[in-house]
């Protein structure tokens, strides 16, 4: 069982920046990949960017370029720094990990509003 603990959401005009923190617990020694997932309102949950244990990063399209996504292996932590944010990011977002057989596991989910 992994657990993983979401800090650092809240509100932001448009074009600032918030970062994201997440740490996880338990069984972190399976932990292979990490990221951040997002869900609008009335949309599906989607993913964000993600980061293998080998810091390997993937963005969605519309990331690229304002999101970095980070890990410390050590701290057993993962961060994502967005930066230019625009009123369509606002969603819950959410710290998510997988395990080496392939299990899914996510945090209780951030707020993250952004205002024009």
């Amino acid at each position: 069982q992994v657990n993983l603990v979401e800090s650092g959401g809240g509100v932001v005009q448009a074009g600032g920046s918030l970062t994201l923190s997440c740490a996880a617990s338990g069984n972190i020694f399976s932990i292979n990949d990490m990221g951040w997932y997002r869900q609008a309102p009335g949309k599906q949950r989607e993913s964000v960017a993600t980061i293998t244990v080998a810091n390997r990063t993937n963005y969605e399209d519309s990331v690229k370029d304002r999101f970095t996504i980070s890990r410390d292996n050590a701290k057993n932590t993962v961060t994502l720094l967005m930066n230019n944010l625009k009123p369509e990011d606002t969603a819950v977002y959410y710290c998510t990990a997988e395990d080496y057989k392939w299990r899914r596991y996510w945090g209780q989910g951030t707020q993250v509003t952004v205002s024009s």
